[in-house]
C-alpha cells in the first residue's frame, strides 16, 4: 500500500507554488496548458516534417517522394498524410540546430535551453508549473509525464522535488489505466478505505501529536491524495469513458492513447502534459521501425490536434514535437548499422501548433540533404523562450530565491539579425 499510495502524498505535498508572470510585451498571453511530445531518440528530419525527395536512395532509402499538405508550398514526409490534411493547424520549424550528438546534453539543452554545467536547471514542464498560477486549482498534479521518466535528467534541476513532474506509470491502452499511486488492480475501493484505517490506527507518532506543523502537514497530503485515489480526479485516467469511436481515432496503441489520455489531462485543468514517446533512436533497422512509428505518430498526433480544435481548446494549448535531436541524413548501409540512421544534432525539425502560434507555416531551411540549417537558425532557447512568452512567462524573469537567485528563466538571446523569438509564429 506505502508503495502505491506515497508517491500521491509527495506530489500533493509538493504542489507547485505559483508567481504571477511580469507583463510581456514580446506577445500577448494566449496559452493555458501545454501538451509536449518528446520522441526519445531523436526523430529523422527527412522522414518526418522535412522531406529531401531529390536527395536520392542514400538518403532516403524508400521513403523516395513526400506528400502534399492542405497548405500550398508545404510538403512532408509520406508516412504522415493525415497530419498533411491539417497543415493549417500547425507550424514547422526546419531549422532547430544544436549541433550537439549526444543524448543526455541534447535532451538537456531541449529540455531546459540552458547549456549544461554548473546548476542543473528545471525542465520547461517545471518551470511553467513554477511560474504559471493554475486557473483551475485542483488535486491533480500541474505537471504529469505519460508514462514513464525520461531518464535523461533530473526534470525538476534546482527547483526541487516539489517541482519533479508526476509520472503515470502504466499503459492507457490497457483496461483500465494502471496509474501509479491512484489505480492498482485488483484493489477495490473498499479494500483502500481498509488500509487507509489500518494505517491511521498504527500510526502512534501521528495520533499522538496530531497539531504538530510536519505532522499536519502529512496529514493534509494524505488527504489530498486519498482525494485523488478515491475521488472524482481519478476519473480523468479512465479512458472507457470515451466512446469506442474517440479512442479509435487516436489509435488503439501506447502513443495514441496517451494522446487521449493528454487531452483529458488539458480539459481537466493540468498546466503541463509530457507524452514520452521512446523508440526513435534507430541506429539499425530504422525503415522497418519507421514502418510502425510514423503511422502511429501520424494517426495520434494528428486527433489530439484535431479533437483540441473541435473542444475549442487548440487556441489556448500549445502542442509541441520533437525529439532532442534529428538523425543523419545520410543512410548508413553498411555493418553494423545495415540501414540505419545515428545522431544528429545540427539541423532537425520540429512541429508546433496552439495556443496563439500561428499555423500553416514553415520557419527556416535546410540545404538540398537536410544536413545544414542555411535559413533562420533555431536554438533550442528560441523555442522554450517562445512557448513561455505565449504562456505569459517573461523568459527574462528572475528566479527569486534559492541556488539560481537572480538568474534569469532563459539564457539572454542572440542578437544575430535573424535568430531568436519566433514572432513569425506569433501573431
Amino acid at each position: 500500500m506505502r508503495r502505491m499510495f506515497f508517491p500521491v502524498v509527495l506530489f500533493i505535498a509538493g504542489a507547485a507554488l505559483a508567481f504571477s508572470a511580469e507583463s510581456v510585451p514580446a506577445a500577448k498571453s494566449a496559452a493555458k496548458a501545454v501538451v509536449q511530445i518528446w520522441l526519445w531518440g531523436g526523430p529523422s528530419q527527412t522522414d518526418t516534417f522535412d522531406p529531401k525527395p531529390a536527395a536520392g536512395y542514400d538518403y532516403n532509402g524508400p521513403y523516395a517522394t513526400d506528400i502534399a499538405t492542405d497548405v500550398s508550398g508545404i510538403r512532408i514526409g509520406q508516412k504522415l498524410p493525415l497530419l498533411a490534411a491539417m497543415a493549417d493547424k500547425y507550424s514547422i520549424i526546419r531549422s532547430m540546430t544544436h549541433a550537439i550528438n549526444g543524448h543526455e546534453t541534447a535532451s538537456y539543452i531541449m529540455q531546459t535551453g540552458h547549456e549544461s554545467g554548473g546548476l542543473v536547471y528545471p525542465s520547461l514542464g517545471a518551470v511553467v508549473s513554477y511560474w504559471k498560477p493554475r486557473e483551475n486549482p485542483g488535486k491533480l498534479p500541474a505537471y504529469v509525464v505519460l508514462t514513464e521518466t525520461q531518464g535523461r535528467f533530473a526534470e525538476e534541476g534546482f527547483l526541487g522535488p516539489m517541482y519533479k513532474p508526476f509520472y503515470t506509470g502504466g499503459d492507457p491502452a490497457r483496461t483500465p489505466f494502471l496509474v501509479e499511486g491512484i489505480i492498482a488492480d485488483g484493489i477495490t475501493d473498499a479494500k483502500q478505505k481498509s488500509r487507509r484505517d489500518l494505517l491511521h490506527a498504527m500510526d502512534t507518532l501521528g495520533n499522538a501529536a496530531p497539531s504538530d506543523p510536519s505532522i499536519a502537514a502529512f496529514s493534509k497530503a494524505e488527504d489530498g491524495a486519498y482525494q485523488m485515489i478515491l475521488g472524482t480526479e481519478r476519473d480523468v485516467f479512465n479512458l472507457s469513458k470515451e466512446s469506442d469511436a474517440t479512442r479509435d481515432m487516436y489509435g488503439r496503441n501506447t502513443f495514441g492513447q496517451s494522446c487521449l489520455a493528454a487531452r483529458r489531462l488539458v480539459e481537466a485543468g493540468v498546466t503541463y502534459i509530457t507524452i514520452n514517446y521512446k523508440g526513435w533512436d534507430t541506429h539499425k533497422q530504422h525503415f522497418s521501425t519507421m514502418n510502425q512509428k510514423l503511422p502511429e505518430l501520424d494517426k495520434g498526433l494528428s486527433a489530439l490536434i484535431s479533437d483540441l480544435d473541435k473542444k475549442g481548446l487548440l487556441d489556448t494549448t500549445i502542442v509541441w514535437c520533437g525529439g532532442e535531436f534529428g538523425r543523419t541524413p545520410k543512410i548508413l548501409w553498411e555493418a553494423p548499422w545495415g540501414g540505419g540512421r545515428n545522431h544528429f544534432g545540427a539541423a532537425f525539425s520540429y512541429l508546433i501548433a496552439g495556443g496563439g502560434f500561428s499555423g500553416g507555416k514553415v520557419v527556416g531551411a535546410t540545404d538540398a540533404h537536410g544536413e545544414k540549417v542555411i535559413d533562420r537558425p533555431v536554438y533550442p532557447k528560441d523555442l522554450l523562450s517562445s512557448i513561455l512568452l505565449r504562456l505569459g512567462i517573461d523568459p527574462a524573469k528572475e528566479y527569486p530565491d534559492g541556488p539560481a537567485k537572480g538568474m534569469p528563466v532563459m539564457p539572454p538571446l542572440s542578437d544575430k539579425p535573424g535568430t531568436g523569438i519566433l514572432r513569425e509564429l506569433m501573431p
